[in-house]
């Protein structure tokens, strides 16, 4: 199964000037629960955009995709397409792979995608990093629970699930 993973403002940003723009806890808590033990699959500024002392993410096999043919990370898997980093991260045998952003990196593999876990924060932000929008035409919201707003997390949101439809 080949999984997105994201958390999007009420318009559709995921981010502003390569990073993340809300502050919350239970999202990243939620991202970690999923991904652990799998497959992530990454673009290179999004990858660059996690602070180094957690580069690469632990416990996943990280995987970023770059056009730069000289670029390295070290403890991670660099390839030159979603393709190529889809064919590498299937013969691993993984049941789910994630894909984890960024903006291009998900635009270039919606089509491609089974699931898309996406956390919904109920406010809007002004951001330069889109998701791309959903259509119920292709996706079907099969799960929502609603998230806790406490001191910690201060917008409003829900985690959602979305699959493709047959």
């Amino acid at each position: 199964m080949i999984s997105i993973i994201v958390a999007t403002a009420e318009n559709n940003v995921i981010g502003k000037d390569n990073t993340l723009i809300w502050h919350l806890p239970a999202d990243m808590k939620f991202f970690k629960e999923k991904t652990t033990g799998h497959i992530i699959i990454t673009g290179r500024k999004n990858y660059e955009s996690i602070p180094e002392k957690f580069r690469p993410l632990p416990n996943r096999t990280n995987i970023v995709v770059s056009r730069q043919t000289n670029y390295t990370a070290p403890g991670a898997i660099v390839v030159s397409s979603i393709e190529d980093a889809l064919k590498k991260a299937s013969a691993t045998g993984d049941d789910e792979i994630f894909i984890i952003g960024g903006a291009e990196i998900y635009k270039q593999s919606l089509h491609l995608a089974d699931r898309v876990y996406l956390t919904k924060i109920y406010s809007t932000f002004e951001g330069d990093a889109f998701f791309p929008e959903l259509t119920t035409e292709i996706w079907k919201e099969t799960h929502r629970s609603k998230g806790i707003t406490d001191e910690m997390n201060k917008y409003e949101y829900d985690f959602l699930i979305f699959d493709k439809i047959a």
